[in-house]
């Protein structure tokens, strides 16, 4: 699966998008819960697209000022934020706060970052691929589902010139993320909660097949663990390190 794929990938429908979202939500909750939980959710919706929320959101736009990219939440379509809502919501991730995570993930490993593939699974307008692209990863792929943010990350990409840059093979993938087709090669797999449970759940499968496959070193490093409770049932995923902020998982 590589970039020339995207332009067969069908548009994003957000009626179905909308319904899996309610089958997966009543399926575990309940069709109650669910109901008052949607509801919570487009009150969110409606809230967020004030004025004044989105000046919020672009508070985390000094990364983009420094080095000239669209990264920040604030110019996504409310489309796009509508189908976050039954997805996951886009948010990029503090560029402080991603190098603490690799800085402290290099220390306890202790592995060569050179035999790792780096990947980022819904990798929204490319920031995070950015960032890893100051470590000197073997490559770095991100997959992002929605149009709109991965043709930005694309031209982000394309325009991006980062003084301390080690890594220049970077793509961005457009696909469904929990399907992806894991490289063979020593793979740091970055979440920052992509998917809702179900998702996760898909994803986690995928891996753990891939792996079966294929046996080799994958790392998981889970930003924001909301779910981590899907990586601990895993049969192949054993937890290594970690704080309040991020998640460390290692194939067995």
């Amino acid at each position: 699966m590589d970039g020339s794929q995207d332009s067969t990938l069908p548009r994003i429908s957000l009626a179905r998008s909308a319904r899996r979202w309610w089958n997966d939500a009543a399926a575990r909750e309940g069709r109650g819960a669910a109901a008052r939980r949607l509801l919570s959710v487009l009150a969110e919706f409606v809230r967020d697209s004030t004025p004044e929320r989105r000046r919020r959101r672009y508070g985390d736009a000094e990364y983009d000022w420094d080095h000239r990219v669209n990264t920040t939440s604030a110019a996504v379509g409310w489309r796009d934020r509508l189908l976050g809502l039954f997805h996951s919501p886009y948010q990029p991730t503090e560029s402080v706060l991603f190098h603490e995570m690799i800085e402290a993930f290099g220390e306890h490993t202790g592995i060569d970052l050179s035999e790792f593939v780096f990947v980022d699974l819904g990798s929204g307008k490319g920031r995070t691929l950015l960032m890893a692209s100051d470590y000197p990863f073997r490559r770095i792929v991100g997959v992002e589902l929605l149009p709109a943010l991965h043709e930005t990350a694309k031209q982000n990409l394309s325009c991006y010139h980062g003084k301390s840059q080690k890594c220049f093979a970077i793509e961005s993938i457009r696909g469904d993320a929990t399907e992806f087709l894991f490289p063979d090669a020593p793979t740091l797999l970055y979440l920052f909660n992509p998917f809702p449970e179900s998702g996760m759940r898909r994803l986690i499968a995928n891996l753990e097949q891939s792996l079966r496959t294929h046996p080799r070193a994958v790392y998981v490093l889970y930003h924001n663990p909301l779910l981590e409770h899907v990586l601990g049932d895993s049969a192949v995923l054993k937890k290594i390190c970690g704080t309040h902020q991020y998640a460390v998982y290692a194939s067995g």
